[in-house]
């Protein structure tokens, strides 16, 4: 690892929060000795967390990180990298440093977590980019860090680092930096975990549980996803009969399993679920939900609002009856809605990716 230059900021070790250098240090360790590339499930995220140790210039060096530098109005990635320092108030590098041809390394860490309210119009979850770089804070050791944040993929790699912005992640300055701090703090509980790295005691944890511990699909986890999905509302005899047909096909194996999509279709069909085409209008959902729910069904939208446009004056309105409208993951033009109790749709999902039936918020 090459030195660093000194910054005005104080140094980021708060005793109390995971977001401090000493996690983070020690997570680089194991990145820079181990393994540079994590990939693994966090509890609780619904998409896999990945983690990876970059350096500079060497990760720029190749074909289309070169044509993304020039791109960008670049002569090469140590001037991306002081773009980057200048941004953060790190010291940059001088001509004579970039000539001694070190290699500057940082940390990306990538999860999706729910979308903000705006973003929920658009997109069922919200991509959060933490990229960090190691400093010194009044020191000639390294011993802090600086974090820039991004809320977009980063189809053009070298864009992305510089369309990212610094982050205080004491004091977020909107509701997805909010979102992604919390989640970042998730996050880097279960990268210990999952490396077996000694949390300090001082430290405030975000969740008491083993956030990588793998729950293995049994038949009481279809039971169980049954019941919450039809909230109960559905025989024994039917429940039991269910969930051993979709353990059965669960045990059949990954391709096969996912080639019986028609079981599933059956499976949703017998706990009251409404099958429509992707175009609906008000009153279908309107009629339709009241089915679901069982009571007379009515909320308030703009004129001329039709299909997914109408999800989020639904949910307002279910949300007074601690309900949520979901889906069955069709992969096709069509939706399969079910209605959810609120408080209930956090372990739907998990049970979702434990058994591979997979739904899907709106």
């Amino acid at each position: 690892m090459a030195g660093f230059f000194s910054n005005l900021f104080n140094r980021n070790n708060d005793a109390k929060s995971i977001i401090s250098f000493d996690v983070i240090d020690s997570i680089y360790s194991h990145l820079y000795h181990e393994s540079n590339s994590l990939e693994f499930k966090v509890k609780g995220l619904h998409e896999n967390v990945t983690v990876n140790l970059y350096s500079i210039p060497s990760s720029l060096d190749h074909q289309e990180g070169r044509a993304e530098i020039k791109k960008a109005g670049f002569n090469n990635a140590y001037e991306v990298l002081n773009e980057l320092y200048k941004k953060l108030n790190i010291g940059g590098l001088s001509e004579e440093a970039m000539q001694d041809d070190l290699q500057y390394d940082f940390i990306h860490i990538q999860f999706y977590s729910e979308p903000t309210a705006e973003e929920k119009k658009f997109f069922k979850r919200s991509i959060k980019n933490f990229v960090i770089f190691f400093c010194c804070t009044n020191s000639l050791e390294v011993n802090d860090f600086r974090m820039l944040y991004s809320g977009k993929h980063f189809f053009d790699y070298t864009r992305g680092l510089l369309e990212s912005e610094v982050i205080d992640v004491n004091n977020p300055k909107n509701e997805s930096e909010t979102i992604g701090v919390r989640d970042l703090k998730v996050v880097l509980q279960g990268i210990c975990q999952y490396l077996n790295i000694e949390i300090p005691e001082t430290i405030e944890l975000p969740s008491s549980e083993n956030l990588v511990e793998r729950e293995e699909a049994t038949i009481q986890s279809f039971e169980e996803f049954i019941n919450l999905v039809s909230r109960e509302n559905i025989e024994e005899e039917e429940l039991k009969k269910q969930s051993e047909i979709l353990f059965k096909n669960y045990l059949k194996g990954s391709e096969e399993y996912h080639a019986i999509v028609e079981g599933h279709f059956d499976f949703f069909e017998n706990i009251n679920a409404w099958n429509s085409d992707w175009k609906f209008d008000p009153e279908d959902a309107e009629y339709f939900i009241s089915e679901l729910i069982g009571e007379d069904f009515k909320f308030d939208y703009p004129e001329e609002t039709y299909s997914h446009d109408l999800f989020p004056y639904i949910q307002s309105e279910l949300e007074k009856l601690n309900l949520e409208l979901m889906t069955y993951e069709t992969y096709g033009d069509n939706y399969l809605f079910f209605v959810a109790n609120k408080d209930e749709v956090e372990r739907i999902l998990e049970l979702s990716e434990i058994t591979k039936i997979e739904v899907t918020q709106l």
